[in-house]
Order: structure tokens, then C-alpha cells, then sequence
């Protein structure tokens, strides 16, 4: 009961300094910007319905280390006394004069603390339709990206017999072109 009620005091704690920031003019600092979100349902052995929004949600995107596109990664947690859970997706054709288009993708679950690794094989299973490219500063460096992942194929575990399902999944994440 009283981890109960720390917990829900740290959740005031962080309202309250948002309000905060906010009354004394000052900006929150947001994980992924103010549009950052991912949204989805995840079924089989894993079940989750993730709608993660600003601050629920951490979010960077980064050129893929091979040079071949991008890739974007959204953390959270899927429920009380679950694991927290990582998306990443993977856009090899994606590059820095992508608009509006679709990719096929690579999808990565991962239940971080768990060893759980659910990913997709090839690029036959999954499709990204993205929605918007907007810049994020005057650098043209960082960039916000919005769009939907298709699945029409489980995940399989990587280290395992099971597998997931996520057929409709919905971002908006940030791209630092000069991340590595």
C-alpha cells in the first residue's frame, strides 16, 4: 500500500512540475515533441493496447547504421507491473527527401527486462504508409515523421515459439539525420 501511494505521489510530482514549467512560462520538456505518440494493439503472446502520447512516450530516430535508410524507436510502458515495451521500425528506403510515400518495413517488439525479441524477417510482412515529413528546427537535421505500420504477418520470437500480431500501428516520432 505504501509503494502504492509513492508512486501515485511521484505521478503528482510529475503533473505538478509540468504545471509548473508551464505557469512560469517555461516549456515541459516532452520526450518526442508535442505530437509524439505511437498507438496499437498487440495480440498474442504478448497482449497490450499501447496509446502512449508526449510524455508517456520516448521516441529518437536515427540514420541505420548500414547508411540504408532509417530507423525510428518509441519506448513505454504497456500497463501496470508489465514490462515496458520497445517498438522499433525500420524504413530502408527512406531518405532525406522522403514526403508523403510508403516503405516496406521492419518491425522489432522488444519487452525490455524480459529477453523478449519479436521481429519480422524480411520486408514482405509489413508496410509503413507515412503521412507527414515536417522540419523540426532550422538545422534540416531533425525532422518530425507521422505514419502508419501495416503487419499482415505475426512477429515471430526471436528467441523463442511464440509470436505477436500488430496489423495497425500509428507514430509520430522524431529523425535526427545526424544521430548515429
Amino acid at each position: 500500500m505504501a509503494l502504492l501511494a509513492v508512486a501515485s505521489l511521484a505521478a503528482c510530482q510529475t503533473g505538478a512540475d509540468e504545471q509548473a514549467a508551464v505557469a512560469q512560462g517555461e516549456e515541459p520538456v516532452l520526450e518526442c515533441g508535442d505530437d509524439g505518440r505511437l498507438s496499437a494493439e498487440i495480440y498474442g503472446a504478448i497482449r497490450a493496447s499501447l496509446d502512449w502520447h508526449r510524455n508517456d512516450v520516448e521516441c529518437e530516430g536515427m540514420p541505420r547504421p548500414d547508411g540504408s535508410g532509417v530507423r525510428l524507436r518509441f519506448g513505454g510502458e504497456a500497463g501496470a507491473g508489465e514490462w515496458p515495451i520497445a517498438v522499433i521500425i525500420a524504413m530502408p528506403d527512406f531518405t532525406r527527401d522522403t514526403t508523403k510515400t510508403e516503405f516496406s518495413a521492419n518491425v522489432t517488439l522488444i519487452q525490455e527486462g524480459s529477453g523478449r525479441f519479436f521481429s519480422t524477417s524480411d520486408l514482405d510482412n509489413c508496410l509503413c504508409e507515412i503521412a507527414a515529413v515536417r522540419p523540426l528546427d532550422d538545422s534540416g537535421k531533425r525532422v518530425g515523421v507521422s505514419g502508419a505500420l501495416y503487419c499482415v504477418s505475426p512477429l515471430p520470437e526471436v528467441n523463442g515459439g511464440s509470436s505477436i500480431s500488430v496489423p495497425e500501428l500509428l507514430f509520430t516520432g522524431l529523425l535526427d539525420w545526424g544521430a548515429s
